[in-house]
């Protein structure tokens, strides 16, 4: 009997140490829950202490939850805290969807929750988002340097503009970004300088370019609305067109050297072939004129050829090198004179 009794007092005392830890588990999840409970029915959410529990369960933050659903409920905007819960399991940002449906609700934009979360799991700030919605930013266009276009007359000219975008809610998941824009705008300075005849042109109604501009339509695609286009600043660079005319008669004139040197060569090769022919020709001379003394003779054994008929070809070829010493010597005189004059020439300038 006592030994039965033992064993009964032994069973009710684990009993009661069960109970005792089930009710310290019990206090220390009131007390680690029961602040975020308090906030969310002082504030009129309807969260209950199971829900928290399973949000810590479900390795779910519940602070952000509470108070991302406090701060929607405060606003007036109803938010299902399965829908915080799943953006905040897919990587979302809770809180800044939520500041971004507030913001979005009081300037009437028509933003819901599922197009708020899809943006920023899109990678996108919903909340700045908005905010250029409401506020319109100013893009410069190029960010540090200027667009440099050339026009008709080949004056180069150098633009920057300032582009005033709003955020286009519709658009946002899968629209371009600012890049496309600056790109965009880029290219319409480009097309508008370069289409414009003269520099004067762009000088003196800088405000074409921004017409011309806004004209072609840059946002569509984009994830902005272009407001404005205005020209910050307008400089003139180089003389696109002299520089170019210069480099194309540099490059005619290495052209016609080239051709000229190709001439001269071809020159030179032509005069070494006369002067070997000449001097062909001479070495025929020579062998002809060693001829004569031999005819001479034969003529002479023969009795073709006379004493005074020798002494006349003598005499005729004596007066014939004179006259050729003569004019040797006038000719060489002539080239002093003309060497003198040109001399007195240069020194008179």
């Amino acid at each position: 009997m006592f030994a039965l009794a033992q064993e009964g007092s032994s069973y009710w005392t684990w009993i009661l140490v069960g109970l005792l830890l089930l009710l310290i588990l019990l206090v220390i999840v009131l007390l680690k829950f029961i602040n975020l409970w308090i906030q969310a029915y002082m504030s009129g959410t309807p969260i209950g202490i199971f829900q928290l529990i399973g949000m810590s369960l479900r390795k779910v933050n519940p602070t952000i939850i509470v108070r991302g659903a406090i701060s929607a409920t405060q606003a007036g905007i109803p938010l299902n805290t399965r829908d915080l819960e799943a953006h905040y399991l897919a990587g979302g940002d809770v809180i800044r969807v939520v500041r971004a449906l507030i913001a979005a609700d009081r300037a009437n934009l028509g933003l819901d929750f599922r197009q708020a979360a899809a943006i920023d799991l899109a990678g996108r700030d919903v909340l700045d988002a908005v905010q250029t919605c409401v506020n319109p930013k100013v893009i410069d266009c190029p960010a540090a340097s200027k667009v440099a276009a050339m026009a008709k007359d080949g004056i180069q000219v150098l633009a920057k503009a300032r582009v005033t975008v709003r955020t286009n809610i519709q658009r946002l998941v899968g629209g371009a970004t600012e890049d496309t824009i600056v790109a965009r705008v880029g290219e319409g300075i480009v097309s508008t300088i370069g289409s414009s005849g003269s520099h004067k042109d762009v000088l003196e109604n800088p405000d074409r370019i921004s017409k011309g501009v806004l004209q072609k339509g840059l946002d569509a695609g984009t994830a902005f609305e272009i407001l404005s286009i205005d020209i910050a600043d307008v400089d003139i660079g180089d003389n696109i067109g002299a520089r170019l005319q210069a480099d194309q008669a540099e490059a005619d004139k290495r052209v016609a050297q080239a051709a000229a040197e190709s001439r001269r060569a071809m020159a030179v090769a032509a005069e070494q072939e006369n002067v070997a022919e000449i001097a062909a020709n001479r070495a025929k001379l020579v062998l002809a004129e060693a001829e004569v003394p031999k005819a001479m003779a034969d003529a002479f054994r023969n009795g073709n050829l006379g004493v005074l008929d020798f002494q006349r070809i003598r005499n005729i070829e004596a007066d014939t090198k004179m006259r050729s010493q003569i004019a040797a010597g006038e000719e060489a005189h002539l080239k002093a004179e003309s060497q003198k004059t040109k001399m007195r020439g240069q020194d008179d300038e």
